[in-house]
């Protein structure tokens, strides 16, 4: 009896659910007001699938570089958003995609941009952060290196869909575009660590080549244990200028302000005063969550151990929706 005492409350603490592990995800920021209501309630829903995805590794335990991984190859399989295989199209109608992921842990971070002929760019992202000694691979080199690795090549019109196209077909006749829909998303796992990923196919009728925010380090992605973890969604090049990434983290790790004030410091005001639009997803190590966005709005999904998941952001007034984690 007395040894079952001793070891009773240790086997009950396996056995109850973490509390400190969060995913949060983005689906991009722009004018949901202009999108049907159709596509809107589309992208919620593989949102909620993508945050169970991600859930269900943190919660038996598995790595935040894991859970980010796999909450971002569901949206880029879903071809709902600006990110593989429903990636805007360049000038030359061909689309380029971009993607990082970054450890907090260690500071290790991969990424790849202008990549063609990639489903899943966020996973060849992680190959380089831990196959090579480097960071950023682009283009064709990137695409060697993944066959390197053994991942099929598939042709550019794996990308091809019907509303990627005629939103190509208006822009060549010089119609405004306000829509974003870049994905991105943060995680804190049971074991304390942090991580960041964003994957994207950049901007419509983007110049071949051009390369925005998201796989650059510190501008677009960002995750360091000793402060808080970012992924950015917008126009990219404000990002860059400012590195909003890195800037909301070391402002929470130097400055040591609130995360919030941070996020909104750098979104609402800085990138505001020079018209940047756009809006990050923003996690401490602590498990505070922030999520400003300057634009009409910023579609988000936000779960925590209990298994309950908050969608919000297709405007600056709506509720929050929750729904349970899919199996």
């Amino acid at each position: 009896m007395k040894i079952f005492r001793i070891i009773a409350p240790v086997l009950a603490a396996l056995a109850a659910p973490a509390q400190n592990f969060v995913l949060v995800a983005h689906g991009g920021a722009g004018d949901y007001d202009k999108m049907p209501a159709t596509q809107v309630e589309e992208r919620r829903k593989v949102m909620a699938q993508a945050a169970s995805a991600g859930y269900a590794i943190l919660s038996r335990g598995g790595s935040s570089l894991d859970a980010v991984e796999a909450t971002i190859r569901v949206m880029e399989d879903s071809g709902l958003f600006d990110s593989g295989r429903g990636a805007y199209y360049t000038r030359d109608g061909v689309p380029e995609l971009d993607a990082a992921i970054m450890d907090g842990r260690t500071l290790a971070a991969g990424s790849v941009a202008a990549v063609q002929h990639i489903a899943n760019p966020i996973h060849l992202a992680r190959l380089v952060m831990e196959k090579t000694p480097h960071v950023l691979l682009v283009g064709r080199g990137a695409e060697e290196f993944a066959k390197s690795q053994g991942i099929r090549l598939v042709s550019p019109y794996y990308f091809f869909n019907e509303r990627e196209w005629e939103r190509f077909r208006k822009a060549e006749q010089a119609a405004e575009e306000h829509e974003h829909g870049t994905v991105g998303v943060v995680a804190l796992d049971q074991a304390g660590n942090l991580a960041a990923g964003t994957s994207t196919g950049g901007t419509v009728m983007k110049m071949p080549g051009r390369v925005g925010d998201s796989p650059i380090i510190g501008a677009g992605t960002y995750a360091n244990n000793e402060s808080c973890a970012v992924s950015g969604t917008g126009v990219g090049e404000f990002f860059m200028r400012n590195i909003v990434a890195a800037d909301i983290c070391e402002r929470v790790r130097y400055l040591h302000v609130p995360l919030a004030q941070a996020a909104d410091d750098v979104v609402m005001k800085e990138l505001v005063a020079q018209h940047g639009e756009g809006g990050v997803i923003a996690l401490d190590r602590h498990g505070n969550v922030a999520m400003p966005f300057n634009t009409g709005g910023m579609l988000t999904a936000t779960v925590r151990a209990d298994g309950k998941i908050s969608l919000g952001g297709w405007n600056k007034t709506a509720e929050p929706m929750v729904v349970p984690v899919t199996k």
